[in-house]
């Protein structure tokens, strides 16, 4: 017994050194070498211990560890801007932890079931990816595996075919092969490393170079808390307006205007401030693109309104993906907590994804936490959009770490539909991001700024933009059939 208990504590001292290693992976740490590593000290958990309630315990110790240590942000943000307590707001963050980290205890106990079999590698991969999908429809998605290659150009190449999801195969799939190699599950498992030279026949990502169409973006540095009165609302619009037109003036071949979603009173259905809008587009002859709040059925929208370089409406397109706690309160938590946003009432989503002209170019605008969301993202470049523009207000994360985590999953949906991506933000990060994920400008944070970018319309589209999450079906497909061939031979045993 006493040796039982002593394996099981190595176990979760294992398992918690997975989820240590995960944390370490983005930001503000980086330390990305450590991605092909990072799954083996819980695969090894899960070849050692037969038992698949504590393969799923530890499994589920990883996942805690996971979500407090790469998002222990939002605790402080429900604190600071959701009218909580700090004792509540632990709570409700701990309830959130220990919620998500079902998924990393399902991967644990399933993926022992496969580990001593000749096709554990690959099934313990696609594993690994399909559970990762299901983050996006469990209440919260943030940060993929396949993240960490971010700055890695060679596995980097799958992210126009697969997505993110065959980078973070691949990852899982090195990690596989070291836990079988050390464990000595099977006679050669190094062999499906194999696989991973095919990379190197992929077509490489697009070289770095100068856009040729300016872009102006404004970063306002809005205070979250600011209490608007008529005469601060009229000094932070002149101020946007001055940030606008100093940069434009210097150079005429301006295309586009952005501002961010920002924490202020700009709406949609107010005159005084569209006509502020269709001024400085006509002033500086270029479109101006800027989040606002619109309406529907009194309930508010967080939108993003388009101007032409005349000043006159476009389109609106309305955030399909609204943050929870955020923009919105899931039942029961409204009896204990109101949203960050200060807008009156919870957010109604929207329903379309818009691609817009501009001038004889299409672009496509995704708001602030949509980033998130691979498959979403990209049906913009699949309706035609040359360009893609994320406006966002990352204050709400104070200054933490999860504004550069924030840049780090816009930069791979760049490189995944293999457009240029033109980010203004409240108070950082705001820039310019490549059709390869590389940041080619950035303007410091929290401060009033401006800077004019430069980007490219591209027409041609990749794989992964046109297929979507097709490797996603794959990795189930695998993950259900290696499942099968152990359980049901199993069952049916005389």
């Amino acid at each position: 017994m006493n040796s039982e208990k002593a394996t099981r504590a190595v176990n979760v001292i294992l398992a918690l050194l997975s989820g240590v290693l995960l944390v370490l992976l983005f930001p503000p740490f980086g330390y990305v070498w450590l991605a092909p590593a990072s799954l083996v000290p819980l695969l090894i958990v899960c070849a050692r211990e037969e038992s698949w309630r504590w393969r799923f315990l530890s499994g589920y110790a990883a996942g805690l560890v996971y979500w407090v240590g790469l998002c222990h942000w939002i605790q402080w943000t429900m604190a600071h801007h959701g009218a909580m307590s700090d004792g509540l707001a632990l709570f409700c963050f701990t309830l959130f932890c220990l919620a998500k980290a079902l998924q990393f205890g399902v991967f644990a106990a399933l993926a022992g079931a496969v580990l001593r079999k000749w096709f554990a590698v690959p099934a313990v991969a696609a594993l690994w990816v399909a559970l990762e999908w299901t983050h996006s429809y469990t209440g919260f998605e943030w940060l993929n595996l396949g993240n960490a290659a971010s700055d890695m150009s060679l596995p980097l190449r799958l992210a126009p075919i697969t997505g993110v999801w065959g980078i973070s195969f691949a990852l899982a799939l090195i990690c596989a092969v070291i836990a079988a190699l050390v464990m000595r599950l099977q006679r050669h498992p190094a062999v499906w490393l194999l696989i991973l030279p095919c990379l190197i026949a992929l077509p490489d990502l697009p070289a770095a170079r100068k856009g040729s169409v300016g872009a102006v973006l404004v970063q306002p540095n809005i205070d979250d808390e600011a209490v608007w009165t008529p005469e601060f609302l009229e000094r932070t619009e002149r101020q946007m307006r001055i940030f606008s037109l100093s940069v434009t003036g210097r150079d005429r071949d301006t295309a586009i205007i952005v501002w961010p979603e920002a924490p202020a009173p700009f709406y949609d259905f107010d005159n005084a401030f569209t006509g502020l809008l269709s001024s400085i587009a006509k002033q500086s002859q270029a479109a101006i693109l800027s989040g606002v709040v619109a309406r529907t059925n009194g309930q508010p929208l967080n939108s993003a309104l388009l101007l032409d370089r005349d000043g006159i409406r476009v389109s609106r397109y309305d955030k399909v993906n609204l943050v929870p706690f955020g923009e919105f309160v899931p039942w029961p938590f409204g009896l204990i907590t109101q949203k960050v946003s200060t807008e009156a009432g919870d957010f109604t989503a929207g329903h379309n994804v818009v691609v817009s002209r501009l001038d004889n170019h299409s672009i496509g605008t995704f708001i602030c936490y949509e980033s998130v969301f691979p498959g979403y993202v990209r049906q913009f470049a699949a309706n035609g959009a040359q360009v893609l523009f994320n406006i966002s207000n990352d204050s709400w994360f104070g200054k933490t770490a999860a504004r550069y985590q924030h840049l780090q999953i816009v930069r791979m949906r760049a490189a995944e539909n293999n457009r240029w991506i033109v980010r203004a933000t409240n108070d950082g990060l705001t820039g310019v991001i490549d059709p390869a994920g590389r940041v080619t400008l950035t303007l410091p944070e929290y401060q009033e700024a401006s800077a004019r970018g430069r980007f490219d319309f591209v027409s041609t589209q990749t794989f992964y933009t046109r297929h979507g999450d097709w490797f996603v079906l794959f990795c189930f497909l695998i993950a259900a059939a290696s499942l099968s061939a152990v359980v049901l031979p199993a069952r049916y045993r005389p």
